[in-house]
């Protein structure tokens, strides 16, 4: 099995438990105060990965470069956006409505590189991305 596709499906196993762990906190609590502790924790345990990991002396190398210091940047807005969109669903939707909706996201992205980086999908992906938007809409409202 291919490293990335590993990586892939852990990626979404982990992504499935921040909805089940973030309906189960969210309870009582207000969203996007949530959100906010949950960006900590994550950032915490994300720095400790990088310095277990022997490589806080990379970061000055993002730091250095400004275009794509700009691009994190913002794709660190997009991601706290979504994080922010996503607890306030799951606070007032269902999980299984809400997780489905959400991994159209995958739609945009297919989208979103063809348009801007001219990648190319062959008709089966085309079929593929077409069957998640269908799934995801018959599972989210169906």
């Amino acid at each position: 099995m291919s490293t990335w596709l590993i990586y892939a499906l852990l990626s979404a196993l982990t992504a499935s438990l921040v909805a089940i762990f973030g309906k189960i906190g969210l309870q009582h609590l207000d969203a996007n105060s949530a959100t906010a502790v949950r960006s900590v924790v994550m950032a915490l345990f994300l720095v400790g990965v990088v310095v277990v990991q022997g490589k806080m002396s990379l970061v000055s190398d993002i730091l250095a470069d400004k275009k794509a210091l700009a691009f994190i940047l913002l794709s660190g807005v997009a991601g706290a956006l979504s994080w922010l969109f996503y607890f306030m669903a799951i606070k007032s939707g269902n999980v299984s409505q809400v997780a489905p909706i959400d991994k159209l996201s995958v739609v945009f992205a297919v989208v979103m590189a063809v348009l801007l980086f001219g990648e190319k999908v062959s008709l089966v992906a085309g079929a593929g991305v077409a069957l998640i938007t269908a799934g995801a809409l018959m599972v989210a409202l169906g």
